[in-house]
């Protein structure tokens, strides 16, 4: 394993910076895994199925995305952050590339959970990386950086999805991420792993982590956040689609999300010199609970567009923190606490999804959008509330 000129990072670059190889991996594992939105009405059309049973191709993806993160978390704390990533890219590209030529809508849902639960090693693998390598001071910053990646990775994915599918077919779509996931194996041979911490049995680490309180109450509000942001988030396309606007122009409404994460990600930095944590939480939190209110009110592309750039400052401000306080808990079972996190946020999301699906599939929008804006206005309260008390609980040094 080659050493790292600097302790803190270890391709040896400046504290703070994440390496362009771990910003790549987290680029296509956006891309890969928001690019199934805008596809929905396609894939039901094509294989001959409902909405409703479309979108299952999007809930077992992000079910499997999170089950999986407690394995890929332990395993690299035991294996290497590096080791496990380029694992879990290869068999993304195994399974995404099956994905692209399902014959049928049971096989593409089977290939799909398959490609979620490898794509579910490389974001909280990279953001484990980030907490092992960068400074806690810089971290949230650090942790930006990252998002901003995804956060293209996310633009191009709703922005071209809708395009692809209308003009060559969604089958193409669920090709290209499979092929920049060589690209990033190849990249990542030459990333240092950064020191592990001492290890322990895998049960006894998952065991320790949920018993410790703050632990729970992250992983409790990031689950909420996931049904939140994420699960409803993958129905925006649908909801613009269903009053009549083809896929294309519904991909670029929902693109602002990318784009708006991209943009508020280079503020966290300047906030941050403003305002705490817990302020931070605030301002980021009432993103979603605006943006919800919006579409609930009329769903429409302005409207739509708006939630979508509202949820990406809500992704921005508020789940950049909550990914900080991650890496804090539990310093040294990071890879653990990070993984069950990640694990928490995706089960969110395929339960927003999935129990979503019914009302979406019956075209009822505004009360959908209405429930969840109230939703997020409660989640809103008991981040800061927790955040809050946990910082009290913290001896200051």
């Amino acid at each position: 394993m080659r050493h790292p000129k600097n302790p803190q990072m270890p391709d040896g670059g400046a504290p703070g910076r994440v390496p362009a190889s771990i910003a790549l991996a987290s680029f296509t594992s956006s891309v890969d895994r928001f690019a199934v939105s805008p596809l929905l009405v396609f894939l039901a059309v094509d294989l001959g199925a409902s909405l409703e049973e479309a979108v299952a191709v999007a809930g077992a993806y992000f079910l499997a995305y999170g089950f999986t993160q407690p394995l890929w978390g332990g395993l690299s704390d035991r294996f290497g952050r590096m080791r496990v990533m380029r694992i879990a890219l290869t068999g993304s590209v195994v399974f995404g590339l099956l994905s692209a030529i399902a014959p049928t809508l049971p096989l593409l849902i089977v290939f799909r959970c398959l490609t979620g639960a490898c794509f579910g090693g490389v974001i909280p693998t990279a953001i484990t990386f980030i907490g092992d390598t960068v400074p806690p001071l810089r971290r949230q910053a650090a942790l930006a950086d990252n998002m901003a990646a995804i956060a293209v990775g996310t633009a191009i994915a709703t922005a071209a999805a809708g395009v692809v599918g209308e003009t060559v077919g969604w089958r193409l779509m669920f090709a290209l991420p499979p092929v920049l996931a060589v690209g990033c194996i190849v990249a990542l041979w030459t990333t240092a792993e950064p020191p592990l911490p001492a290890r322990r049995p895998l049960l006894g680490a998952f065991a320790e982590a949920l018993r410790h309180r703050w632990m729970l109450a992250v992983i409790g509000l990031v689950f909420v956040e996931g049904a939140v942001v994420l699960g409803l988030l993958t129905l925006l396309a649908p909801a613009l689609q269903d009053q009549g606007l083809d896929a294309s122009v519904a991909g670029l409404a929902v693109a602002a999300y990318g784009v708006s994460t991209l943009a508020c990600s280079r503020l966290v930095r300047p906030i941050l010199r403003r305002l705490s944590v817990p302020a931070t939480m605030a301002l980021g939190g009432a993103g979603m609970v605006a943006g919800y209110a919006a579409v609930a009110v009329h769903v429409s592309v302005p409207t739509v567009a708006f939630a979508a750039a509202a949820l990406g400052w809500t992704w921005a401000l508020l789940h950049t923190s909550l990914q900080v306080w991650a890496t804090e808990v539990l310093p040294g079972l990071r890879g653990t606490a990070v993984a069950l996190f990640a694990a928490s946020l995706f089960a969110g999301s395929s339960v927003g999804a999935l129990v979503a699906g019914p009302f979406a599939d019956a075209g009822q929008w505004g009360w959908l959008f209405g429930a969840t804006a109230a939703m997020a206005a409660v989640l809103l309260g008991l981040v800061v509330v927790a955040q809050r008390r946990y910082l009290g609980s913290v001896p200051t040094s």
